[in-house]
């Protein structure tokens, strides 16, 4: 513990760290504004349905990262970083200009547009927080760092749910309570982000190819000649196929198993965002501060077991008629939510064990050269795995009509299967890699 809270304290590390805080949170904020406008009809132009919109809405944040990654990689290791995430910062204030002009004009296309920027700017953003890590983080730390990072994006990402919720329930319809807070969230990321310390440049010969898709081909291929930092990419990939599966579902679940409300949808979220940020800070706790595998097979075995438990759980769960129940309602009715509740919360917990050697060990085995590159491959390939994932989830529930829980009992048993594959490649090329950590 001493070692996390000197590290917050670095002049190193706090800055940016509160500049990802801040980026997280606002992309959170806006995201969920956005949903509640769209669902409650504060913004009177949808031609569309509420359905189609919110699944509108998803697609238009995500597909930046199919094309802009690689681009954004090459970017990163050009350029110095702290000079990028500058201007990165900027940028965002004027997007939340223009999604301030969405909501005060009462026009859904502009908010959306506004939304597809966010989208590009966390593309642009992401391999550069994840390449600058292992720069200013010593070596024996980036277990540490990375566990801080994980812990406070699923902080940031909660309260952005949060208070996004909040600013436009009490705002009564006037939206220009929840434009000032993203405007001004975006001005304390700008802030924070001219703390940063200057970064060396490593490769400033690089010619940027605008091509996107080409560049997309290219840093994939690269990322496939390093068998050990490909087989680290698909370990990672896989995380966000399973949490896109489960946090995709909590709404459905909520609603069609459990007969709640929307306000019990926030609070399984905020067990499973609470559980991620436990996970990752406990598991460089038990699993030390040296990059290594340890924890992922602890977190592996518990994505599988509490998946049964939590499909188990439901099957439990009594019928119920009449108007959905409140989370004090749920508190009050036996331990069979007790019980999701806890799945839950350990499923996060287990996310954590899960990612947060896997992020630090593409960090540390990537090569400094290409370090943002190999990051970009990684957003890439999580996009790639989280429409999988959507798809997936669509053909088991709607297509075939299978139950929900069958459809967790499912991702459980591919959730093993792909990690004893995972591990069994990992850990004989972990013996002879080495760390490429430079000051």
């Amino acid at each position: 513990m001493q070692k996390q809270e000197h590290l917050l304290s670095s002049r190193r590390f706090l800055p940016m760290f509160l500049t990802q805080f801040f980026g997280a949170l606002n992309d959170n904020v806006f995201k969920q504004s956005l949903l509640l406008v769209i669902t409650y009809g504060w913004i009177q132009q949808q031609t569309a349905s509420i359905s189609t919109l919110n699944n509108l809405a998803a697609l238009l944040f995500i597909l930046p990262y199919f094309i802009f990654s690689a681009t954004a990689g090459q970017i990163a290791d050009k350029y110095e970083r702290s000079f990028l995430i500058r201007n990165i910062k900027l940028l965002e204030i004027l997007i939340m200009l223009i999604g301030t002009a969405g909501f005060l004009l009462g026009n859904l296309w502009l908010l959306l547009f506004a939304l597809f920027l966010m989208g590009t700017h966390s593309t642009f953003f992401g391999p550069i927080k994840y390449a600058i890590l292992p720069e200013i983080l010593k070596p024996n730390e980036l277990m540490s760092g990375n566990a801080l990072f994980q812990s406070g994006t699923s902080i940031a990402i909660l309260m952005g749910m949060i208070l996004g919720g909040v600013v436009i329930s009490n705002s009564e319809g006037n939206l220009v309570w929840i434009s000032l807070t993203v405007v001004t969230i975006a001005i304390l990321g700008y802030i924070c982000s001219r703390f940063i310390l200057k970064q060396k440049v490593r490769e400033n010969h690089i010619n940027v190819d605008w091509n996107f898709f080409r560049t997309s081909f290219q840093t994939i291929r690269y990322a496939k000649s390093l068998p050990l930092i490909f087989t680290i990419l698909l370990g990672n990939s896989w995380y966000w196929f399973y949490g896109a599966t489960y946090l995709t579902q909590i709404p459905q679940m909520t609603q069609q198993n459990l007969h709640a409300n929307e306000n019990v949808v926030s609070l399984l979220l905020t067990f499973f965002s609470v559980g991620i940020g436990v996970g990752s800070l406990l598991c460089r706790k038990i699993g030390g501060s040296e990059v290594n595998i340890k924890m992922v097979p602890i977190g592996a075995v518990g994505l599988t077991v509490f998946a049964f438990y939590l499909a188990a759980s439901l099957a439990f769960v009594p019928e119920r008629t009449g108007d959905f129940i409140g989370i004090s309602d749920m508190f009050n009715s036996g331990m069979i939510y007790y019980h999701v509740m806890i799945a839950v919360t350990l499923l996060g917990i287990s996310g954590g064990f899960y990612i947060v050697p896997l992020y630090a060990m593409m960090q540390a085995y990537s090569p400094c050269s290409h370090r943002a590159r190999v990051v970009a491959a990684n957003n890439i390939m999580n996009a790639v795995f989280m429409v999988s994932s959507a798809i997936f989830s669509i053909i088991i529930l709607s297509i075939l009509s299978i139950d929900i829980k069958i459809l967790f009992s499912i991702t459980a048993i591919l959730s093993a299967l792909y990690t004893i594959w995972l591990l069994t490649r990992l850990k004989p090329m972990l013996k002879n890699a080495q760390i490429d950590l430079e000051d």
